[in-house]
Order: structure tokens, then C-alpha cells, then sequence
């Protein structure tokens, strides 16, 4: 069963699916805690800044997901949107509604997502995400 939600009266096709597909699997793993599945949508060197301004890389990102530092319960995409710089980079827009327990305190957050994605090999992963 899926906890992710994608809110939007658009249909997505093409490479913009591809993006968006990489981006649902990732919010679907975060919430399985599917360790390999999230080493295999991240590139080595992803970044994540917090709303914080805290920065983590992949390793310590995944390793909270793991140990139950960070835990997602159900993610809802509104109205993503997805930019080309060419057909190796894209940028992913979206307001992501996360529910969540994170160091210790629980809720929903609306965050400001920006993502970067790269082609790798022909297929998309993630470099960095600011919340």
C-alpha cells in the first residue's frame, strides 16, 4: 500500500513522469525504511538541508531513517512541478505535506521542496533536496 499521494489535476508523461515516479519511490522508501531502495535513488554525494538549515549527507540522512531519529507515516505531493536544464538535470518543485515523527516531535509540515535530480546510467536519482 501506498502512503504517498500525488495532488494535482495534471498528468505526467515522459521524462516528467520518470522524475516524479523517482521522487514518489523515494517518499514510499523513506516511509518503509527501505534502506537499499534509498541508497539506490540517492547519488553518493546528495545533500539534504533541513528547514533547520541543518545539512546532512546521504549517509547521515539514511542512518536517522534507520534508527528511528526521522520517521515519515504518509507523504502528499501538491501540484508538482518539474524544470529541465537539459536532458542529464532536473529540478522538482512541490509543497510535500509530510506527517511524520522527527527528533521526537510529531505533526504535519508543509515544506517548500526543492529537489535535484540527475541522469545516471539512463535512469534518475536524487543529489540534493532543500527543505
Amino acid at each position: 500500500m501506498s502512503n504517498v499521494e500525488i495532488l494535482s489535476k495534471r498528468t505526467f508523461d515522459g521524462a516528467d513522469k520518470e522524475v516524479l515516479d523517482c521522487f514518489v519511490e523515494y517518499q514510499q522508501a523513506l516511509i518503509d525504511k527501505d534502506e537499499d531502495k534509498l541508497n539506490e535513488l540517492m547519488a553518493d554525494d546528495y545533500i539534504l538541508t533541513h528547514m533547520s538549515g541543518k545539512k546532512q549527507t546521504k549517509a547521515q540522512f539514511i542512518e536517522e531513517v534507520m534508527n528511528g531519529t526521522l520517521n515519515y507515516f504518509k507523504s502528499e505531493i501538491h501540484d508538482p512541478n518539474i524544470l529541465f536544464d537539459d536532458n542529464e538535470n532536473a529540478t522538482f518543485i512541490s509543497d510535500v505535506t509530510l506527517t511524520a515523527r522527527v527528533y521526537g516531535a510529531s505533526g504535519s509540515w508543509t515544506i517548500d521542496t526543492v529537489m535535484d535530480f540527475k541522469k545516471i546510467d539512463g535512469k534518475w536519482i536524487i543529489g540534493k533536496w532543500d527543505t
